[in-house]
């Protein structure tokens, strides 16, 4: 039995793409192993939101070629459409798929003959705009990352997502029901909710067909789920009706992740985000009157060109003010073919680093901050199967993170835990369970 071995890097919907292409090698006779066992066939799923993600690229064709120096490797995901006469130019890759070809992959390996020059299939991302194929994620995690809409039609500046995935396109609700029917049978007690613009859910065929408020009450019924989560969703997409309704759900959770990349109205604009920070500060009010202990992360971005010391101080006075939980800081990197790249005003890169390094300084503050807020409240906790140095990990609703001593028999359990004392290292104390902690 020939075996493969993947890598992922980047978003959650890549995650539930290579799971998926997965088990298309697994019903072709194909052994999925560890990327360590020395794989005959090494699949690199990509990113291409930064430049590192670039460069990560061509590390883990190294590292794979280390394992198995004979293995068949072969690139997809965002940096394959992008690029890829760039990717089959690097030492050791033999084949590079597109958008429109990854979920092909096991019909164009027929053989595993390494050849001087790497084949490339990839085709104009146009012509993946209307063809929107299931993922979802399934047998590696104690959650499943589900797929619902692929692509995207904000033309932000900085953002090669639209070259990479094409348009916007959706499921059909039916189908996204009945698939989260099937993971719940499967034993899975959360999804998560994944896309590339999650809100905008509903396109078929360049017509939109159905709205995500409408997904979002379909699933609340699907029995055997307790908890789904919304993975990320565009701020001008997040309607009342959406927050009011997770509020009262059965099993949507207390916890959004929502863009907002600067704090700046004038960033904002450069950037051709479809909100001012005014609307941002309506959404976070709205999600706290109804969900006060409601978890809410931001994305953002620091170093944007024409981002002067005054934009960036402005940015950090919204961020410190707003009750929010958590950051994810990126630091802005020039893209090709996008309108980004050209724009005067740029930032250098060690201004760029201390930007990024404030913000995350200010996330450790809001996330310690969030912890704190709910000492002494009571939780139900599912743990996931991991296992380091002797603990085991797992998330409140509201995404506090725990850890316990390791236990085999609590994975894929939820437990009632009480969260007692926040530590000096920034750890919480719970009761009920040994060695429970929020970490």
């Amino acid at each position: 039995m020939k075996k493969v071995a993947f890598y992922t890097l980047g978003c959650k919907l890549n995650f539930s793409e290579t799971s998926t292409i997965g088990r298309l090698f697994t019903d072709a006779g194909y052994a999925v192993v560890e990327f360590t066992d020395a794989a005959d066939v090494y699949v690199i799923n990509t990113c291409s939101v930064t430049e590192h993600a670039d460069k990560k690229c061509r590390k883990v064709v190294k590292e794979a070629l280390k394992y198995s120096p004979n293995a068949y490797v072969t690139i997809v995901g965002c940096y394959a459409q992008l690029k890829p006469t760039e990717i089959a130019e690097i030492e050791g890759v033999d084949m590079v798929l597109g958008a429109a070809e990854k979920f092909r992959i096991v019909e164009f390996i027929s053989d595993l003959t390494k050849n001087p020059k790497a084949v490339v299939h990839q085709q104009h991302i146009e012509k993946v705009n209307h063809n929107f194929i299931a993922a979802y994620s399934i047998g590696d995690r104690t959650r499943t990352f589900l797929k619902v809409q692929d692509g995207c039609d904000y033309p932000c500046t900085y953002c090669t997502i639209p070259l990479a995935r094409g348009g916007s396109r959706s499921d059909t609700i039916e189908n996204v029901v009945n698939r989260a029917t099937q993971i719940a049978a499967s034993g899975v007690k959360e999804i998560v909710l994944t896309g590339v613009n999650l809100g905008d859910f509903g396109i078929r065929d360049g017509k939109r067909q159905d709205k995500f408020f409408d997904l979002v009450k379909a699933l609340d019924e699907v029995e055997g789920i307790e908890r789904i989560r919304i993975s990320s969703i565009e701020p001008n997409l997040l309607s009342n009706e959406i927050i009011e309704f997770v509020a009262s759900s059965k099993r949507f959770v207390p916890h959004f992740h929502i863009p907002l990349q600067s704090g700046s109205d004038k960033i904002l604009g450069l950037m051709k985000r479809r909100y001012q920070r005014n609307l941002y500060t309506e959404r976070v009010a709205k999600i706290k009157a109804v969900m006060p202990n409601c978890c809410i992360g931001v994305d953002v971005i620091v170093g944007f060109p024409g981002e002067t010391h005054d934009d960036f101080l402005d940015t950090y006075k919204f961020l410190n003010e707003l009750d929010i939980s958590y950051l994810h800081v990126f630091t802005y990197s020039e893209r090709e073919q996008t309108e980004a790249a050209t724009m005067t005003g740029k930032v250098t890169g060690s201004t760029r680093f201390d930007r990024n390094k404030m913000l995350h300084i200010l996330s450790d503050k809001k996330r310690r901050a969030f912890y704190e807020s709910q000492i002494g409240s009571e939780a139900q906790v599912l743990f996931e199967d991991d296992q380091k140095n002797g603990f085991m990990h797992g998330f409140t609703k509201n995404y506090v993170k725990v850890k316990a001593k390791y236990d085999p028999v609590m994975v894929n359990e939820l437990k009632n835990v009480k969260l007692t004392a926040l530590l000096p290292d920034g750890e919480v104390e719970v009761m009920e369970l040994d060695a429970v902690y929020v970490h």
